[in-house]
């Protein structure tokens, strides 16, 4: 029996769209953070004055990596863009955007 060409055409397609996927769990179930990563923990901290700080999640782009940040005990979510070449942008808590 013959496959038909078009589910050959859409296994092919899905298999193309696989590599596109990124990853968006937390450092403990990826390992180390990345670069973009790791400039925004290191800006968030800053600008929270609170050391405790974890990557909750990311999105990469060519244009700059947006992160999510767990900020405390309590993982208060904040957000950073993170560019290549290791200055951040667009630091906001997520919770209280007036806060600051």
């Amino acid at each position: 029996m013959a496959v038909p060409k078009l589910v050959v055409a859409g296994l092919v397609a899905a298999t193309a769209l696989a590599g596109c996927v990124e990853d968006t769990g937390s450092t403990a179930s990826s390992g180390a953070p990345t670069a973009a990563q790791q400039s925004c923990l290191r800006d968030v901290s800053r600008t929270t004055g609170n050391p405790d700080v974890v990557v909750l999640g990311s999105e990469f782009s060519e244009a700059g990596t947006l992160v999510r940040v767990g900020v405390g005990p309590d993982r208060a979510p904040w957000q950073c863009i993170a560019y290549r070449d290791g200055t951040t942008a667009g630091i906001q808590s997520l919770v209280d955007e007036g806060f600051l």
